[in-house]
């Protein structure tokens, strides 16, 4: 597939919102697609130049690209700034340069898919003194050779700046509908993908080999497995009609983490699938230390040690540890240690099939002595009271909680079921739980918060079945006025002129945000509400959170489609054991 094709198709999906539209023209892209070229499609399509946890950048910023469109198409500097003040978008100005260029490719030529892939993962791959300079060489050279949709198309992959509207779900459905004339294949496609995070792997395979490929992948070290979660239940008396006599262990509110270890080779990988292994040295070290096995995939919580005080510190201090540079004295003062509580893998054997009690013997028996690697405590108990004696203990020690976890349950692959159930600290009012969501847009602020150009959030939850972000609430409070100044910064990067296509949303905020930063939220409860879309399934009424207050960004360690979802907006409101009160909808 010529590059200029698969930019065509770029501009259909751009202007298109309907899911299954979305899903159509997938499904079209890859149906005329080789089997070689369906990873380097996929990904392009994502932005990306390899799978989300492999760390390839282009390193090519906004003033690079406009760089190197302005010695692409033979035109000063100045002129790609005047047009960008203008057009707001690097990627049309290069279009609109494209369309006048004598040098530009003509509709229907170029280079292929692959070709562009290739030589973009070249540049990404420059380095070294002068890197700049040849980075914006070739991709000059590069843009040189396209049409001006593809032009268009190739400057936004660097910048981040795609608006495609699909996200991995979309994708899984297209991939089934393209290869089975429907979305059957779609539960099969979504269990490899949880377990090799890989849809430029899960799509070749299919293509190459057919679903019965696709069935024989599973875990391997050094492809991070999209993490399993917890669900949430109101009580200890609840927890055990659910799940039986179980396994309670401490709820850390720290940065999960998931370790894959082959030999002295270690990577670690939050729980959005990102590297952290230059971020977290103390713990890979650790690792190399104290786990026996030669290859093994444990998860755990990494949490900052006050080696001074001997005590474990709240999540926004461990999330000080999040950096790229002055590495070695932020570990000096925050050391990190990981309390390790599942094994996934070991010593060539795929784990996770196995009861959680076998498995978490199995993780006592990898880990040998050291600080940095415990393992996370593990009591079986069988009544509320039992249960209850161990969580008012974890919230005496300033922990969240605990998460009480089935006996005999496997380890499920970015499955949030009943296997696990966390219990929280009681907050006030009725919701006894925070929720994450994503801001989806802000509104202008008033008064002392005109300054900040941001008063008030829009957010949203996530749903899964729909790939959507609907609308559930407005936030104005629980930020310091350093963190509305933060905000607007924040949002920056995803601002978007009209309504992004994943969001679902009747309120029409001053600025649309594409559904990136993850924050969460504590409100008071939960209640019906004819404003928001969350959970409105085709009635005139969805579901609001009534008093919110911003506790925590969380989009450093949780990826949009982490955000609560609308079932468990629906549980929990379930969960607080109210009927409807006339009049109790969220006002304007």
């Amino acid at each position: 597939m010529l590059f200029c094709t698969l930019a065509q198709y770029v501009q259909r999906l751009e202007g298109t919102a309907s899911r299954t539209a979305l899903i159509a023209i997938l499904t079209e892209i890859f149906r005329a697609t080789r089997p070689e070229e369906l990873a380097p499609t996929v990904y392009l399509l994502q932005g990306r130049l390899a799978p989300a946890f492999v760390p390839l950048e282009m390193g090519l910023g906004p003033a690079l690209v406009a760089e190197a469109i302005a010695r692409a198409y033979h035109v000063e500097r100045s002129a790609v700034q005047e047009r960008f003040d203008r057009m707001g978008d690097l990627g049309m100005v290069a279009g609109h340069l494209a369309a006048v260029a004598e040098t530009a490719s003509v509709p229907g030529d170029g280079p292929d898919v692959v070709t562009v892939f290739d030589r973009l993962r070249a540049i990404a791959r420059t380095s070294g003194p002068g890197s700049g300079a040849r980075k914006v060489g070739l991709f000059a050279d590069l843009l040189a050779a396209l049409d001006p949709p593809a032009a268009t198309f190739l400057c936004r992959i660097p910048l981040g700046t795609l608006r495609l509207g699909i996200g991995d779900p979309t994708i899984l459905d297209a991939y089934s509908v393209a290869h089975a004339g429907n979305r059957s294949l779609r539960p099969q496609l979504e269990r490899a993908y949880n377990e090799t995070s890989d849809l430029g792997l899960i799509g070749t395979t299919l293509w190459e080999g057919g679903i019965a490929a696709v069935d024989a992948l599973g875990i391997r070290v050094g492809n991070p497995v999209r993490p399993a979660l917890a669900e949430r239940l109101p009580s200890a008396e609840a927890i055990l009609a659910a799940l039986g006599p179980c396994a309670v262990e401490n709820k850390y509110d720290g940065f999960r983490c998931q370790v894959h270890k082959d030999g002295e080779t270690v990577h670690i990988y939050s729980r959005s699938l990102e590297e952290m292994t230059g971020a977290f040295p103390e713990i890979a070290q650790g690792v190399r230390a104290q786990i026996a096995a030669q290859t093994a995939i444990v998860e755990g919580e990494a949490l900052a040690y006050h080696p001074a005080s001997d005590e474990y510190l709240p999540f926004q201090q461990t999330m000080r540890r999040r950096r790229k540079h002055g590495i070695a004295e932020a570990a000096a003062a925050l050391p990190l240690r990981l309390f390790a509580f599942d094994v996934l893998y070991a010593d060539g054997e795929r784990v996770t099939k196995r009861p959680y009690a076998e498995r978490h013997v199995l993780l006592g028996r990898l880990i040998g002595a050291g600080d940095t690697v415990q393992v996370a405590d593990s009591r079986r108990v069988e009544t509320p009271e039992a249960l209850m004696t161990i969580f008012d203990a974890a919230i005496g020690a300033g922990l969240e909680g605990i998460v009480a976890k089935k006996l005999d349950a496997p380890y499920q692959a970015g499955a949030r079921n009943y296997n696990w159930v966390k219990l929280k600290r009681a907050q006030a009012g009725h919701l006894r739980d925070t929720v994450d969501c994503v801001i989806i847009g802000y509104l202008y602020g008033r008064g002392r918060r005109a300054a900040f150009g941001v008063g008030a959030l829009l957010v949203a939850v996530y749903d899964p079945q729909r790939d959507l972000f609907p609308s559930i609430s407005k936030i104005g409070t629980g930020l310091t006025d350093a963190e509305w100044q933060a905000v607007r910064e924040r949002c920056a990067p995803y601002v978007r002129e009209h309504k992004p296509a994943r969001v679902e949303s009747s309120i029409v905020p001053s600025v649309w945000v594409e559904p990136r930063v993850v924050i969460e939220v504590l409100a008071d409860e939960i209640t019906r509400s004819p404003l928001h879309m969350a959970g409105r399934d085709g009635g005139t009424e969805g579901y609001a959170l009534r008093f919110p207050r911003l506790i925590s960004f969380r989009d450093a360690d949780k990826r949009p489609e982490d955000a609560t979802t609308v079932a468990e907006i629906i549980e929990l409101y379930r969960q607080q054991g109210r009927t409807p009160v006339p009049g109790a909808s969220e006002k304007p």
